[in-house]
């Protein structure tokens, strides 16, 4: 039940999120739309793993040849760290990019590239 309403909470912050790049028009952005929806992905993946973890426990056993059992760190655990490592850094990359957006909301309204990168469309009509 605990982990229900923490993924809805997650659900809900996620909107949260979007609603503010709306109203800064971020909504808009290429690489905030995408980076934001790889990120979205990466903490399903992580709720699947820790359900994993959870209901097969951290060690698990390997049976190999004349019915013998090895015992071995669960193999989630260490896809666990690798996507919690990937979710930091696109998490780093997201600052990054509404940091950048704020800078050059300002300062880039002129250039092509980037009124197509924030939705604006090619030739800026949107």
């Amino acid at each position: 039940m605990k982990k229900l309403n923490k993924l809805a909470n997650l659900e809900q912050q996620a909107e949260e999120i979007m609603k503010a790049a709306e109203n800064s028009g971020l909504q808009s952005n290429f690489f905030f739309l995408t980076t934001f929806e790889r990120y979205r992905v990466q903490l399903r993946i992580l709720k699947e793993l820790e359900s994993s973890i959870d209901s097969d426990g951290t060690l698990v056993t390997k049976e190999y040849v004349k019915g013998r059992q090895n015992l071995y760190t669960n193999p989630a655990i260490s896809e666990y760290n690798r996507t919690t490592d990937s979710a930091n850094k696109t998490v780093s990359t997201l600052m990054r990019i509404i940091n950048q957006y704020n800078v050059d909301d300002q300062t880039e309204n002129d250039d092509p590239l980037m009124r197509i990168i924030n939705g604006d469309g090619a030739n800026g009509n949107g």
